[in-house]
């Protein structure tokens, strides 16, 4: 079995989507006001959208393959580009299932909160750029294969959350936030440190698997 280790991070919508945002933004604003929520301008709704795999954009996806050195896709510009090089990356390390009914592809996807966040956006930019997956991962819950989530293997699926870092320095292992964590991913990204930002996801990728290695006593 292989293992990919992955991180993405990811920007708000381009402006090409900014007419159609604004549009969901007013709906949003006219049922709030309806019913006495508090109202958000367009800018945070816009900053939001790095959430959301519908609008927002992956800036770059930062893997490792088993034990090798951790490398980098960059989409800036030409995210469909970078989501054919990723999955061809998955094609090429996976084994074809010999059960169509319990596909088994021989590929352990490992990150942190990569089963509700880095997966699905990934899946979802993939589906709204025409990039077809190398085939339909299962998200089923409640296991660690084919996803192995950090977060949800250290909470043992409680309904809680838990930063990379605070599981990294409880284990030992260097946090991968130094100068930079993702909240500021968009401040670096309109200020040209595109490159900070690239070397931060790989570092989170070598943080992933310290902490991956030390949950499963392989360190």
């Amino acid at each position: 079995m292989r293992k990919l280790f992955l991180d993405i991070e990811t920007l708000p919508a381009g402006d090409e989507h900014h007419e159609a945002l604004r549009y969901l933004h007013q709906k949003k604003q006219d049922k709030k006001q309806e019913q006495g929520g508090k109202l958000v301008d367009f800018e945070q709704f816009l900053l939001g959208t790095s959430f959301d795999g519908a609008f927002g954009r992956i800036l770059c996806i930062a893997y490792a393959i088993d034990d090798d050195p951790v490398e980098v896709l960059s989409g800036d510009g030409d995210e469909a580009d970078m989501l054919k090089k990723f999955w061809e990356i998955v094609r090429a390390i996976s084994t074809p299932s010999r059960n169509p009914q319990w596909p088994d592809y021989g590929v352990q996807f490992i990150g942190h909160n990569v089963m509700d966040f880095d997966l699905r956006f990934i899946y979802q930019r993939s589906i709204v750029q025409r990039v077809k997956p190398a085939y339909e991962l299962s998200f089923a819950r409640y296991r660690n294969y084919p996803i192995y989530d950090t977060m949800k293997e250290w909470t043992k699926w409680a309904n809680s959350s838990v930063g990379l870092e605070s599981i990294a320095l409880a284990l030992g292992v260097p946090t991968p936030k130094e100068g930079i964590d993702g909240s500021q991913v968009f401040e670096f990204y309109q200020q040209g440190k595109v490159k900070d930002i690239l070397e931060y996801c790989k570092r989170d990728v070598e943080a992933t698997r310290a902490v991956f290695k030390r949950m499963t006593f392989e360190a």
